[in-house]
């Protein structure tokens, strides 16, 4: 029996690939933020045997919001039940079951079950949240279809790569530069422009305009999960034309001559823009390349420049 300011709701797409492959990328959280676009970052705690709890930071109705749900994998039935351990307001509860049925040895079913109150089961809070759901589980759905479908030509597009630069300071000064990003205008030649906020402790919304090396400024918006002091790990959800996605952290890590501070990026081209912006004759790996170049040359200049800062408090 349904309890009173319980609601019930259920999301289905049908995705052309095998059940078990789906199971897989839904079981893989970390993946979560290239895969589903409301997610920022996950963190996922093995708890046991099929069990696990996970932290997510993701948007909803334009609003950064994050909780703890704890999971349960059943490989066999091709089943994950979840329930948030710690809600965010105007959510009192929130939990369900992603199914997964196969159709055909290359098509199943996806269904994702939602059950969930608000706060004082209040009616304009319940409606905010149906629409959250309801936005989310359709965004996550097709997101998953799409993912799952065009796993080869996805994987041919996206890449990763990382810069490291070691630094003679400590690691709280150098997060302190990168976690303080408002001041990022003053302290960065190719930041022209930043808006920042912080409504919650640890997650930000970062929009800022940068400059590149032929004088064009480019508009990115970013929400940013921050680890004090140890790891600020983001997604760009408005993007340059040359990309789809744009997710990845900076890392600082103390070792016996200071700190190792890392930027990692995972970038997904967008093959629809490359003709326009570097000529008809450019490849994919041409593109590859030229995102490469820009965004290591933005992110080692702002780790040299953290560099510089963390070393003068250091008296280096």
């Amino acid at each position: 029996m349904t309890q009173p300011g319980l609601r019930e709701v259920e999301h289905e797409i049908t995705v052309s690939a095998p059940a078990a492959a789906v199971y897989r990328l839904i079981a893989e959280v970390v993946n979560w933020p290239r895969i589903f676009p409301p997610t920022i970052y996950v963190d996922q705690v093995p708890e046991g045997p099929g069990e696990e709890r996970i932290r997510i930071w993701a948007t909803a109705n334009g609003e950064a919001k994050n909780w703890t749900s704890r999971r349960t994998l059943d490989a066999e039935a091709l089943r994950i039940t979840f329930r948030q351990e710690v809600t965010a307001p105007p959510v009192a509860a929130m939990g369900g079951t992603w199914i997964i049925e196969e159709l055909s040895a290359q098509e199943s079913r996806v269904r994702l079950l939602h059950d969930y109150r608000a706060v004082d089961d209040d009616a304009d809070s319940l409606a905010w949240i149906d629409e959250a759901v309801d936005r989310n589980s359709r965004s996550e759905l097709a997101a998953l279809k799409k993912n799952v479908e065009a796993a080869h030509a996805a994987e041919e597009l996206t890449f990763s790569f990382e810069d490291t630069v070691q630094i003679e300071g400590s690691a709280k000064d150098v997060y302190d530069f990168v976690n303080e990003a408002d001041r990022w205008h003053e302290r960065l030649p190719h930041v022209a422009t930043v808006r920042l906020r912080e409504d919650t402790p640890g997650l930000q919304e970062l929009e800022m305009d940068t400059r590149a090396k032929d004088g064009s400024v480019h508009t990115t918006k970013s929400y940013r999960v921050t680890f004090a002091h140890h790891r600020i790990a983001y997604k760009q959800t408005t993007l340059p034309a040359l990309m789809t996605l744009h997710t990845g952290y900076w890392t600082f890590e103390e070792n016996e001559g200071g700190v190792a501070a890392s930027s990692q990026h995972t970038v997904t081209i967008n093959t629809d823009n490359i003709a326009r912006i570097l000529g008809e004759s450019a490849t994919v790996e041409d593109a590859k390349r030229y995102v490469h170049t820009a965004l290591s040359t933005n992110s080692t200049a702002t780790l040299h420049h953290a560099k510089a800062y963390a070393e003068q408090r250091a008296g280096r």
